[in-house]
């Protein structure tokens, strides 16, 4: 089976959208709470700033207007989800659960561009 979306997300949820923290926000609350080595977090900040260059921002995501969640369009975004793998391999290191959800099937979208979708949250 083809999915359209992908969100990596942890177990804890977010103060703000009150669901599964994305795999960015995991990794920052790791530095800011100083759970990461220096290393590991310039490393996770060298990543950040890729997506940065690399993927657009959805002014939704960033005016706080409304609560949203993004995912991943599993068809254009390989390219992306390999410049995550290091992120991946550093939540495996400091023992930071999180899962890897496929679908097809979202509701409220309120943003989409060539790689990601956001979608409004309750």
């Amino acid at each position: 089976m083809t999915y359209k979306y992908m969100r990596i997300q942890g177990r804890e949820l977010s103060y703000v959208t009150k669901q599964p923290k994305g795999i960015f926000a995991m990794c920052w609350r790791m530095i800011y709470d100083g759970k990461m080595e220096k290393s590991d977090a310039e490393l996770f900040e060298r990543i950040n700033e890729w997506f940065e260059q690399n993927l657009p921002t959805p002014d939704v995501c960033q005016s706080g207007d409304q609560a949203v969640i993004t995912y991943f369009k599993t068809e254009s975004t390989k390219e992306m989800i390999a410049q995550l793998e290091p992120a991946l391999e550093l939540l495996e290191k400091y023992d930071h659960p999180y899962d890897i959800v496929y679908t097809n099937f979202v509701d409220n979208i309120v943003y989409e561009d060539a790689y990601q979708i956001a979608v409004r949250v309750e």
